[in-house]
């Protein structure tokens, strides 16, 4: 393998690296196939380690490459789709829900939950943990907060732990009115738990979408799902909802 010099441009060298790794992705390797370590390819472009890192770390994010466990760097499928978001409003755990819960225990929350429900920041929840797959891809893990005092009838004997606790309790908040939710999305860090859920490495780049499920005139559960930034693509539509497109083309409907 020859050594390939990078010419001088204005941009920064990390970001002009990543092009050309881009255009070597697309005419020298394909879809799942290990990348040559970095001492390699800074070799091959001439460049530090550090500036090989940023650039691989810009393509990570871009969905063009893949970190995983024991493998290395590989080269990436293209996005699936998911919708995240859509014009109606329903409850976790509907009819059309496409999440599967997983677990549920009761925990106080992260100071900045509890601030969001409006309860007291030593108040426990219940804390349901769900997880999105998609064509047999893991794509999304959650953590669905709610208080007591939306699901108040809730039986421990019913249904004491695990998967059926995690469904009992969305059933008992569906008896709420709901109100409203409104969505928020922010680029994250993959979390060590997440990232072991979603097959990543830990740090490695996601997206936040929170959601506030509005009810009797409050936040009556809180919504915290991490999803693949490698994975997905975000677009709004008009009616506000949020979702994920494979094709680049494709406009939210």
């Amino acid at each position: 393998m020859g050594t390939t010099q990078l010419e001088t441009v204005p941009e920064p060298k990390y970001w002009h690296l990543r092009t050309v790794l881009s255009e070597a992705l697309d005419s020298e390797f394909t879809v799942g196939e290990i990348l040559p370590n970095e001492r390699d390819l800074a070799a091959r472009f001439g460049v530090a380690r550090a500036t090989l890192r940023q650039a691989l770390e810009q393509l990570e994010l871009e969905g063009r490459l893949q970190r995983r466990r024991g493998v290395g760097t590989t080269v990436a499928p293209p996005r699936v789709g998911v919708a995240v978001g859509t014009e109606h409003h329903a409850w976790p755990g509907a009819a059309d829900d496409v999440w599967q819960p997983t677990d549920c225990t009761q925990a106080v929350p992260p100071a900045s939950v509890a601030d969001a429900l409006d309860i007291g920041r030593d108040e426990p929840v219940h804390i349901v943990r769900r997880s999105r797959v998609t064509h047999g891809q893991p794509v999304a893990a959650e953590l669905l907060y709610i208080p007591q005092s939306s699901v108040p009838d809730l039986s421990a004997i019913d249904a004491p732990s695990g998967a059926a606790r995690a469904r009992a309790v969305l059933r008992e908040l569906q008896r709420l009115e709901l109100e409203g939710q409104e969505n928020a999305v922010e680029l994250g860090s993959a979390r060590a738990d997440d990232a072991k859920e979603l097959d990543r490495l830990p740090g490695a780049p996601v997206l936040v979408v929170t959601t506030r499920y509005l009810a009797e005139g409050r936040t009556a559960a809180l919504s915290v799902a991490t999803y693949r930034a490698d994975t997905c693509r975000l677009t709004f539509g008009d009616s506000g909802g949020v979702e994920i497109h494979q094709d680049p083309e494709r406009r939210a409907s």
